[in-house]
């Protein structure tokens, strides 16, 4: 027989240093209220867009299909981190598009790495917490206005998660380029 089972992979595409540092001001600004002690924020240096979860997978199949198909795809989108919101557990940042074109790149993007583009809701997730938080809407109400700075996809990145004492740990495997924009293209009235 053989080992261990195939790990747990994501594709994701991970937003620039300026940011993610826009965005860790901004949850710096949230003011601490006992209540909330059981909100854990997520590590910063974790935080990504989930393109598709692929679950338990060999990674060499989807690193080459990667290569084959995200350099064919079109320029990268235009993408900021823009407002709140939670699922079950978690505080989410929102993603928008600068344009209808990069709404299309973003979904071409999710199709790429085997996702549906009609079930996509791009977030980030930044943080969690243990049943009993008496009022997420505490959290999402500093953040419901949030807006960072414009940026391009640069990478997609194929990751793997492995569960770890404080959460799930995640480990690139490989990363793809996303063909960059044109000379002078500049993302519609948003600059570059």
């Amino acid at each position: 027989m053989s080992g261990s089972a195939p790990p747990r992979l994501f594709t994701a595409v991970r937003p620039p240093p300026a940011a993610v540092e826009h965005l860790a001001a901004a949850l710096g600004e949230i003011p601490h209220d006992e209540r909330l002690r059981r909100f854990r924020r997520t590590d910063p240096a974790q935080w990504h867009l989930t393109l598709c979860f692929h679950g338990p997978t060999e990674p060499a199949p989807l690193a080459a299909e990667l290569d084959r198909r995200v350099p064919a795809a079109g320029p990268a989108p235009r993408l900021r981190l823009a407002g709140a919101g939670t699922f079950r557990g978690v505080l989410w940042i929102g993603v928008e598009t600068a344009t209808d074109a990069d709404t299309r790149g973003l979904h071409e993007l999710v199709r790429i790495a085997g996702g549906d583009p009609g079930g996509f809701r791009a977030h980030l997730t930044v943080a969690r917490w243990n049943a009993g938080l008496p009022d997420p809407a505490r959290l999402i109400g500093p953040l419901s206005g949030y807006a960072g700075p414009w940026w391009a996809a640069a990478e997609v990145e194929l990751v793997r998660s492995d569960p770890g004492p404080a959460g799930s740990e995640h480990r690139v495997l490989h990363v793809v380029p996303v063909p960059r924009r044109a000379a002078g293209d500049q993302g519609g009235p948003f600059g570059p």
